[in-house]
């Protein structure tokens, strides 16, 4: 991982055409500012993390209720 020190108003470039930079400091929070095509996703990583949980909770519930279905079955 590489890690920079950044002042307000600085910016980082990732590659030829998505640039970070920081907007505010404010506390023990920095607010950022990201520019990257229109194309490409950007969203936070907290909410892959959210969405991966739920997706996968969705499944293992499908999975146990197809499983549970199918026991449900071989009994009779």
């Amino acid at each position: 991982m590489l890690v920079l020190t950044r002042k307000v108003g600085e910016t980082i470039k990732i590659g030829d055409d998505i640039y970070i930079r920081v907007v505010q400091l404010k506390g023990k929070q920095v607010r950022i500012g990201v520019e990257a095509p229109a194309d490409m996703k950007v969203q936070r990583e907290e909410l892959n993390i959210k969405t991966d949980h739920v997706t996968s909770s969705k499944s293992q519930n499908k999975s146990s209720n197809s499983n549970s279905d199918t026991a449900h079955l071989k009994d009779h």
